[in-house]
């Protein structure tokens, strides 16, 4: 069960954003099966594989999207690790392949959720978790078993 206060509207956004970015790269995942069953040239990119890993990521995004939604702290650092990853990606998209709209809203959606996360709310949010039993002492016996 989930302890603590509950999650900051910012982190709920950024949330949100991060679900739909799962999905979207779930149903490109789907899109690629449905291509290579079809009869798509396996030549040059193998749309198996390549649905494989979107798979494989989208539903990790997925499941931080909705960790944020429903308060879970985890769901940060998987949404964080993504959206940095995203960077690169808007990049290349603007600059390398010259898709410049597209490159320049992944880096604004990736920079919107950044920001989001790392908001003064979502930073005392996540840093609540951390200090459930009071602060460190080196007044205790024992080890910090945190």
């Amino acid at each position: 069960m989930n302890s603590g206060p509950p999650a900051p509207v910012s982190v709920r956004a950024a949330g949100v954003i991060v679900a739909v970015q799962g999905v979207i790269a779930l149903v490109l995942a789907a899109t690629l099966v449905v291509r290579g069953l079809g009869g798509a040239d396996q030549r040059m990119v193998n749309g198996f594989g390549t649905a494989a890993w979107f798979g494989l990521v989208g539903g990790a995004v997925l499941a931080a999207g909705c960790a944020l939604l429903v308060g879970r702290r985890w769901g940060r650092g998987l949404a964080v690790f993504a959206e940095v990853l995203l960077l690169p990606v808007a990049w290349y998209l603007a600059v390398g392949s010259h898709r410049v709209p597209a490159g320049v809203a992944a880096g604004v959606v990736a920079v919107a959720v950044l920001a989001l996360l790392f908001s003064p709310a979502a930073v005392r949010w996540v840093a609540g978790g951390a200090d459930q039993r009071g602060p460190a002492s080196s007044a205790n016996c024992g080890p910090d078993s945190r």
